[in-house]
């Protein structure tokens, strides 16, 4: 059962596990009466968040983004950084259930005191990220969370989608036949700030030293995101533990940089309108099929649109028009 606003907003700012947990599930709530409670709290907790690297990771298939993670912030706490993983899961088509495996994937780090691994449903939205990612991590800045690592499915365009919301998108590889094609569209390239070529361990150092070349090729060929900011490709190996410490250098100056030039306070203001946006549009929808009216009229204008009786740019008129004249009046 959920409670007044101020149990979450104190049980967060205490670093309570549990409350955090408790205050995330409010967030993910589908009800209204949660969103109204969920809403207050974010408010109360928004001059506590800011202060955390934000990092989002994303890899094709068998890149090792697991391991990655888990040794990455094994390191990072092992450094007193308090760690949080929000791992983005794909939603079941059919239950709306996730698969929620993250934990048994990441067993050091889910039984590390300094830091906290939440699985979450997709519910299918946004490319498989979370719609409520972006209030969680404010929830976990608030929670004094010091680094905020975002793991995306890599599906369609979630990639995209978390390098909207954190300020270093990293690009994890392996090595193999051409590396510089292997799994990597050119939309991923632009809004990467680096790519590392896992694996880099035993017989495969040499394959991932020549992909580490090809990417470095393949990255003259986009504009880089930032004027400020050249996208590096380097190499690690996550299951022996080497080369971590360099991407965390990397990250380190990019956040300098990007503070020292202004550009990393404009962003999260981007972040910040851009979303908004986004909510409004995704309201508008909501509005627009929950309506009686349009309920009434849409099963009979969609039956013409399909049998060739009525353009699709006068049925989507007649619909807008029913919202229009509710608007006037």
């Amino acid at each position: 059962m959920f409670k007044d606003p101020s149990y979450y907003i104190q049980g967060v700012l205490d670093f309570n596990r549990l409350m955090l947990a408790r205050t995330i599930t409010l967030i993910e709530s589908q009800l209204s009466t949660h969103q109204d409670i969920a809403r207050e709290v974010i408010s109360e907790l928004l001059p506590h968040t800011g202060k955390a690297v934000r990092l989002g990771i994303t890899g094709v298939p068998g890149a090792g983004k697991s391991t990655f993670i888990e040794s990455f912030g094994t390191m990072l706490t092992g450094l007193g950084y308090r760690v949080a993983v929000l791992a983005i899961d794909p939603s079941s088509t059919r239950s709306g259930g996730s698969i929620l495996g993250d934990k048994t994937r990441m067993e050091r780090l889910a039984v590390n005191d300094m830091a906290f691994i939440r699985p979450s449903p997709s519910g299918g939205s946004l490319g498989g990220v979370a719609r409520k990612t972006r209030e969680t991590m404010l929830i976990c800045e608030a929670a004094g969370f010091d680094v905020i690592i975002v793991e995306t499915v890599g599906v369609g365009q979630s990639e995209t989608t978390v390098a909207s919301m954190v300020d270093f998108f990293l690009v994890l590889q392996i090595s193999g036949a051409g590396d510089e094609l292997q799994g990597i569209k050119k939309g991923v390239l632009e809004v990467a700030d680096a790519i590392v070529v896992n694996k880099a361990d035993g017989d495969n150092i040499t394959r991932a030293k020549l992909a580490k070349k090809q990417y470095e090729t393949a990255l003259h060929l986009v504009t880089p995101s930032s004027p400020n900011w050249t996208p590096p490709v380097m190499t690690c190996s996550a299951l022996e533990e080497k080369g971590l410490s360099e991407v965390w250098d990397t990250i380190t100056q990019h956040k300098k940089i990007m503070t020292a030039t202004g550009e990393l306070e404009e962003k999260r203001r981007d972040q910040s309108m851009s979303w908004m946006w986004f909510l409004v549009k995704e309201g508008l929808e909501t509005w627009f099929y929950n309506h009686e009216e349009i309920q009434k009229v849409l099963p009979t204008i969609k039956e013409r649109v399909e049998t060739g009786n009525m353009a699709p740019t006068r049925a989507a008129d007649e619909l807008v028009s029913i919202l229009g004249k509710e608007l006037l009046f």
